[in-house]
């Protein structure tokens, strides 16, 4: 995924870091850059990024003839090669004592490289990757172990109250809430939900107090409050009232513009349980500007796993925040729309408001 503030940050400061990372698109001028690229700076809201030069040329753009990208890009291609190899590394390596300089040593870079390349490439930091590895390790084995404390090891964290306070943000509970199927000792997980009328049928939004974790489409308000139970079946579903959270109204009227075409992203955020290799689908799914699309080959080369194609098309199709995390900007290679949950016609439709 694309960190556009980090990447603007590379641009304001000419960091020669991000040279070959990811591309900058200036719109007014039609060219593509190196972030460093001595040129007079453009305006913020004329630029774009891209994680490839393809990306870029297929928006229409040239190489700048200044910075020269695709020499860049012919220097630098081994780099996200490499922070991928060490996705993989960590994935299988959570549960031991990994440190920044250990994942450095690895990688062949110094700890500061790291840092940087890594969150430019996969849109986390190597400590955030790491523990959504062993946060998934943890989900298996809360349902698999004789205890929480038991399962805690088990994924690799030192402690529990470590875990206790990182749970809350990766599995939208605590571990015992989750073991529990959200329901909790003092207790359950709310969740407030609204069935919306919109262009393209009736939806169903639900969210906790950290963001939104249930997007779906549907022919009832009680076949989506049924679908919403039986994917938290011991949390407290309570329905958008008078006064109604703050946060979850902002986030209603959002997804009310978004479909009304009054605005062309839902820049919300999610709460959602992810398997490391989905947090990463869903990370660059997110960074897809929006009347664009790309190929279910074209996300798994991005993310680092060319041969993952059909593992992208189940992370799309397991996606519990359609709209949020766009997977219907994900397309066949041939240029057919492919499949979608809520049906071909709803995703065709979704393209073309975004497209206009």
């Amino acid at each position: 995924m694309i960190d556009a503030r980090q990447c603007w940050e590379a641009v304001r400061q000419r960091d020669r870091s991000f040279d070959g990372i990811f591309y900058v698109g200036v719109l007014t001028t039609g060219v593509f850059c190196k972030p460093s690229c001595p040129a007079r700076r453009p305006l913020r809201q004329n630029v774009r990024f891209y994680a490839t030069a393809k990306a870029a040329e297929r928006d229409g753009l040239r190489a700048c003839l200044r910075c020269r990208p695709l020499e860049v890009a012919s220097e630098n291609n081994a780099q996200p090669a490499r922070i991928h190899e060490l996705c993989r590394y960590i994935e299988t390596h959570a549960a031991e004592p990994l440190t920044l300089e250990h994942l450095a040593q690895h990688a062949g870079l110094s700890r500061f490289h790291l840092q940087r390349t890594f969150k430019a490439v996969v849109g986390l930091s190597p400590k955030q990757y790491l523990e959504a590895c062993r946060m998934e390790s943890l989900k298996a084995a809360l349902k698999q172990s004789g205890g929480v404390t038991e399962a805690v090891y088990e994924a690799g964290f030192g402690s529990s109250s470590r875990v206790y306070e990182r749970a809350d943000s990766r599995l939208g509970m605590t571990p015992q809430q989750y073991r529990q199927g959200g329901r909790g000792r003092h207790a359950p997980l709310a969740i407030t939900y609204a069935t919306v009328e919109s262009p393209f049928g009736l939806l169903m939004m639900a969210a906790t107090d950290r963001g939104l974790c249930f997007i779906q489409f549907g022919e009832s308000a009680g076949a989506l409050l049924d679908r919403l139970r039986k994917e938290y079946p011991q949390a407290q579903l309570e329905p958008m009232g008078t006064p109604a959270s703050p946060a979850f109204r902002q986030w209603v009227d959002a997804l009310n513009r978004y479909l009304a075409h009054q605005q062309p992203d839902l820049n919300l955020p999610v709460d959602v349980r992810a398997t490391a290799f989905q947090m990463r689908v869903w990370n660059y799914l997110r960074s897809i500007p929006s009347g664009d699309t790309r190929s279910y080959g074209e996300v798994a080369a991005a993310i680092g796993n060319p041969s993952a194609t059909r593992a992208v098309a189940r992370a799309c199709a397991t996606n519990p925040v359609p709209l949020a995390i766009p997977c219907h900007r994900v397309i066949r290679g041939s240029g057919d729309l492919g499949g979608y949950r809520f049906g071909a016609e709803r995703k065709r439709e979704l393209l073309e408001m975004e497209e206009k």
